[in-house]
């Protein structure tokens, strides 16, 4: 067992998902994408495997039987090991008690905005807002999905309320903001070039 922690955000994932019972990445893929979790990461049928082979090879997972369904090929089942279980929780703990920089582009972008003008500039905020209005639809919808037809116990998808929640408050202040830059109110460079 290597103490050595994943660095795909994808493997704390299939972790959580092994709390709740052991599975094939198969059925991992399904309750992911039922959970809207396909939103936080990149979840390709590759990457996924890839995370399990991985978490199995450093010893946190590790096959504990194999299931068939029909004439479709026999599916490995994982489950945690005793070890890999007790490192995972001591993670989680560490994650959710630390705030750890994250680096999104965005916040990058954010600093250069005066570089585009000042209508240019709230010409892509108000088109943000529009992206981010439709992925909270969209995230509201898989939401209800996950809890109503699927009957996910609302700690099971509470990630998709933090998501929504995140959202929400970006979408908050790129619309005050691309507000400001209409009305004259937010301070501009004078040597901005207006495009």
């Amino acid at each position: 067992m290597t103490t050595r922690r994943p660095a795909n955000p994808l493997a704390l994932a299939v972790l959580g998902l092994l709390l709740e019972q052991p599975m094939h990445p198969h059925a991992m893929a399904t309750a992911l994408r039922g959970r809207g979790m396909d939103r936080a990461f990149k979840l390709t049928t590759g990457s996924l495997y890839d995370t399990v082979r991985a978490l199995a090879r450093d010893g946190w997972i590790d096959a504990a039987d194999t299931e068939q369904v029909g004439g479709r090929p026999a599916r490995t089942v994982y489950r945690h090991t005793r070890e890999g279980q007790q490192y995972f929780i001591d993670w989680l703990d560490e994650i959710v008690r630390e705030p750890s920089p994250e680096y999104p582009k965005f916040l990058s972008a954010v600093g250069y905005l005066g570089a585009l003008g000042r209508q240019r500039a709230a010409r892509a905020l108000r088109e943000r807002a529009a992206a981010l209005t439709a992925r909270i639809a969209e995230g509201e919808g898989a939401y209800r999905s996950a809890r109503e037809e699927h009957g996910a116990p609302r700690l099971f998808v509470i990630e998709a309320e933090y998501a929504q929640a995140m959202l929400q408050a970006e979408l908050k202040w790129v619309l005050r903001t691309a507000e400001e830059i209409e009305q004259g109110t937010l301070e501009w460079p004078e040597v901005s070039a207006d495009a």
